[in-house]
């Protein structure tokens, strides 16, 4: 490592001692046309006297009112032909050579930045200089962001090749990934055994559970009538219980007798991993396993029991006049669909309640209607969340991108968070949970405004219809 770190160092000093020494030249010329009134001269004109330029550069600071919808660069170019025509080259066609012009429109929300032939850089250090004042100029700060704009621009406009970041990263790339490659390394395996170790835990805190409520577990599977349609399917479930708690049980032996340098390694920690994945499902089985013979045979405990089953229902129940009451939901039809299923379902469940616990019910009957009840939030919710999509989204990609965000969060709601026996029946995300759909619409709504707001900020090159043949260097951005 060290006669690397030496030969990189001798390379790096070879190659800038034969590099030549950088020029600094402050602006030939400085013109200021704010026409939008937002700059403060006597803090802007000192400050760009101040700033070197590779080369020598006339700098043209512009500004205008105008609207968001503006082609921006197009409005540039109407100004330079009608008020500098000595801001373009003699055959009209391109910016004048030893030019810069940093533009921008603080009503339309958009920056520009324009240069002769002589200074051209690329669109991406284009788009750093434009990047560069964003910050500044959402805060409104102009003549701190007109200032910031034109020292990048002063930094890359005719950049020397030893300054280049290309050059940067060429000479220390490799000692630094020799250097970075250790550090990741050892980030790396100390995430990963801080997984591990997390993992273990979960895994451990399950598996103990399972084992011991072993024989508990196998007695109430031999007395779950299986003549009840929710009997036998759990008693579905059963069947591989057995050889799927042996499977726990080679998997605690194997990664116990990991060492601390092994559970450092990614193949590992999936290891525990599953292990962890497979004590909390066998957890949450013998729960169902539990509760479904209480409940069926209306063992002692049963009303507990009915509870946990009851319970994940109310407390969705409870939630919906927070979901309704959201600003995105105010006027939707399917807002005032919810607002009278709450107090017709809350109703309807401490009737069904009521009922199992007075007899009048057999434990089949109160599941069956359960599951009715929860089928009747999920429709209006999934009801919900379309009229939700369609009154954010603006287009069909958007509407699909927050689908899937809302699937997604359905899909990954944390079963054992409510281990019932309709979710291990019918699967843990048939059934819509508020929580689930909250989470989903806020992720789905998230990501439409982050790829709204990367689009609006996009590059455009283009001068409009007016420009003609025009095809000076030069680009603009919203911010």
């Amino acid at each position: 490592m060290k006669r690397l770190l030496g030969i990189l160092a001798l390379t790096l000093l070879t190659l800038l001692g034969v590099a030549p020494a950088a020029l600094a030249d402050t602006p030939t010329e400085i013109v200021v046309e704010d026409t939008a009134g937002v700059l403060y001269q006597p803090q802007l004109l000192p400050a760009l006297e101040k700033i070197d330029f590779h080369s020598p550069t006339t700098v043209v600071i512009y500004t205008r009112n105008g609207d968001y919808s503006d082609n921006f660069n197009e409005e540039v170019l109407r100004y330079a032909r009608a008020y500098h025509p000595e801001w373009i080259s003699a055959d009209g066609q391109k910016w004048a050579d030893g030019l810069f012009i940093f533009a921008f429109d603080p009503q339309g929300r958009q920056v520009g930045t324009y240069m002769g032939e002589d200074r051209k850089v690329s669109l991406a250090k284009r788009e750093a200089i434009q990047e560069s004042v964003k910050d500044l100029f959402r805060e409104a700060q102009w003549t701190d962001g007109t200032i910031t704009g034109v020292k990048k621009a002063a930094k890359l406009i005719n950049q020397p090749w030893y300054q280049s970041a290309g050059f940067i990263i060429a000479t220390s790339v490799v000692g630094g990934v020799a250097l970075l490659g250790f550090g990741a390394r050892a980030a790396i395996r100390s995430k990963n055994r801080t997984k591990a170790a997390e993992h273990l835990k979960r895994g451990d805190a399950g598996f103990s559970s399972v084992s011991l409520a072993l024989e508990t577990t196998e007695l109430n599977a031999k007395t779950i009538p299986d003549a009840s349609t929710y009997g036998a399917l759990v008693l579905e479930k059963y069947r591989d219980f057995s050889s799927r708690y042996n499977e726990a049980s080679v998997l605690n032996q194997q990664v116990h007798a990991f060492t601390k340098k092994e559970l450092s390694q990614g193949a590992n920690v999936k290891i525990v991993e599953k292990y962890a994945n497979l004590a909390e499902d066998l957890d949450t089985l013998d729960d169902v396993i539990g509760d479904t013979n209480t409940l069926l045979n209306r063992f002692s405990g049963w009303e507990g029991a009915w509870e946990r089953q009851s319970q994940p229902l109310l407390d969705d129940l409870n939630q919906l006049p927070t979901l309704v009451s959201q600003r995105e939901a105010k006027g939707l039809p399917t807002t005032l669909a919810i607002d009278s299923l709450y107090a017709q379902k809350t109703s309807e469940l401490q009737h069904l309640g009521a009922s199992f616990q007075e007899g009048k019910i057999s434990p089949e009957e109160a599941l069956d209607k359960l599951r009715d009840l929860r089928k009747e939030l999920t429709a209006v919710l999934q009801q919900h969340s379309e009229a939700m999509i369609e009154k954010f989204a603006k287009t069909n990609s958007e509407k699909s991108q927050m689908r899937l965000a809302m699937d997604i969060s359905r899909k990954s709601a944390y079963r054992s968070s409510s281990p019932t026996i309709l979710g291990s029946v019918y699967g843990w995300s048939s059934y819509y949970s508020v929580p689930s759909f909250s989470t989903g619409y806020s992720t789905g709504r998230s990501q439409v405004k982050t790829a709204r707001s990367n689009s609006s900020s996009g590059s455009s090159s283009g001068y409009g219809s007016s420009g003609g043949s025009f095809s000076g260097s030069g680009s603009s951005s919203r911010f």
